[in-house]
């Protein structure tokens, strides 16, 4: 699962320079993950980064996008190797 930011948000702004794969972004109203990029911090620490710092709790799993660790690793993986080719 990707991880997402409820409405509970107070863009306190302490989650976007802890995600390792530099997917939360300020959205419109609250600071957005983008789920292409969230891997909830597999293959970089053992529990997602943003959850861990967030003061108000508002940082659940995407009950719509279900993701097993093999995918996020994969993804991980994916994110990486892009990164070092840039």
């Amino acid at each position: 699962m990707a991880l997402l930011i409820t409405d509970d948000c107070i863009n306190c702004d302490v989650c976007e320079p802890e995600c390792p794969n530099q997917a939360i972004s300020l959205g419109e109203e609250i600071f957005v993950i983008d789920p292409g990029l969230c891997t909830e911090c597999v293959g970089h620490f053992d529990e997602p980064q943003c959850v861990e710092v967030c003061p108000v709790d508002c940082i659940p799993k995407d009950p719509g996008r279900v993701e097993d660790h093999a995918t996020l690793y994969a993804r991980f993986l994916h994110l990486t190797t892009r990164a070092r080719q840039a």
